[in-house]
């Protein structure tokens, strides 16, 4: 899809008013004493909160008001149709374990996306009050630092990479294996940020993630961000990532090429 210079502006506008919406209601239930978790699953704890579900309502009222053509994926509250062929993917709280333990490395994760893929994408810290954006020409971070450009870090081998990943949490037996295979390689392997390791990426802080197991929501916003900053998001083949499953993200083709290698190893 051809998107105008109004149209991009009209986007760019709608996604920050949701993520000042899910700020709102997400922090409305932080670290609150009386905050209570149910699961989804019933074979391992996949829980979600009041806080939640109403960052995920707060962000429909925002689309219904401003983009009711548009359609939405949304974690909780599943597939609205549209006819502009548009589509709005929100994850209104990624990280819902971080968040239950107090952690500020959850996210609010927002993109747009049309047939072909991801045109824009927010990961916002509401309690840091970070902000980072990536597609139609941006490519920056907003936060208690000021802003800056996003940039990746530039290329260096495996030996001196920053590895983060939410392994052993998920995935299989096999995809671990996989895994350890390029962490035993890395200079630095850290666990469990959830989407704040993707927005590490696009910062230049880090140089990998590998995550098993993905939804569509869990991805699409991290890939527009990366991308615009100059980095590379598939999946464990090299493929598209766009519908979720095995992801690997680099700040570098070469890095991208080599963990891959290990990866299929």
């Amino acid at each position: 899809m051809r998107v105008s210079e109004s149209l991009a502006s009209e986007l760019i506008a709608t996604a920050h008013e949701l993520a000042d919406v899910a700020r709102v209601a997400t922090l409305s239930h932080f670290r609150t004493r009386d905050l209570a978790a149910e699961t989804k699953e019933t074979e391992r704890f996949d829980p979600v909160t009041a806080a939640d579900r109403l960052s995920e309502e707060r962000m429909r009222e925002v689309l219904a008001r401003r983009r009711p053509q548009d359609g939405i994926l949304g974690e909780e509250f599943g597939i609205s149709g549209g006819s502009s062929g548009l589509t709005w993917v929100l994850d209104p709280i990624d990280g819902t374990r971080g968040y239950l333990s107090g952690t500020p490395t959850w996210g609010v994760l927002i993109s747009v996306r049309d047939a072909e893929g991801v045109l824009y994408g927010i990961i916002d810290q509401p309690y840091i009050r970070e902000r980072f954006e990536g597609g139609l020409g941006r490519a920056r971070v907003v936060g208690p630092m000021g802003e800056a450009a996003l940039a990746v870090r530039s290329a260096r081998p495996l030996s001196q990479a920053i590895l983060f990943s939410t392994f052993p949490e998920v995935g299989t037996p096999a995809e671990g294996a996989a895994f350890r295979r390029v962490a035993s390689g890395a200079k630095l392997v850290r666990y469990g940020t959830d989407c704040y390791a993707y927005a590490l990426i696009a910062a230049g802080q880090i140089d990998l993630v590998i995550e098993a197991g993905l939804q569509a929501y869990d991805v699409q916003a991290p890939i527009a961000v990366i991308e615009a900053a100059g980095g590379i998001v598939t999946d464990w083949q090299g493929r598209p990532a766009l519908d979720g499953g095995q992801i690997l993200a680099a700040a570098s083709r070469e890095l991208h090429a080599e963990a891959l290698a290990l990866l299929n190893g």
